[in-house]
């Protein structure tokens, strides 16, 4: 249960800097540590009720992760 406390504390971290943070790059390292913690959860939360199933969820979250963080930096570069 440890485990869950923590990873709360590094996503409400991450929020704050997601929402802080004074440049875009810093915005985008938050999302990325965000769904990193993101899955890191879903995954301890599949071993505690012993369930594979929810595998799937971390690779969904993954895809989509890397797919945004690509459209976000093409984005970025353009604009530049």
């Amino acid at each position: 249960m440890l485990i869950f406390g923590m990873l709360i504390l590094a996503f409400a971290l991450a929020f704050a800097r997601m929402l802080k943070g004074p440049e875009m790059s810093d915005r985008i390292a938050a999302m990325e540590l965000i769904s990193s913690v993101t899955m890191a959860f879903v995954l301890s939360y599949s071993i505690l009720v012993n369930k594979a199933i929810y595998f799937d969820i971390v690779i969904v979250i993954s895809l989509i992760s890397f797919i945004g963080t690509v459209a976000v930096s093409t984005y970025l570069k353009q604009k530049k």
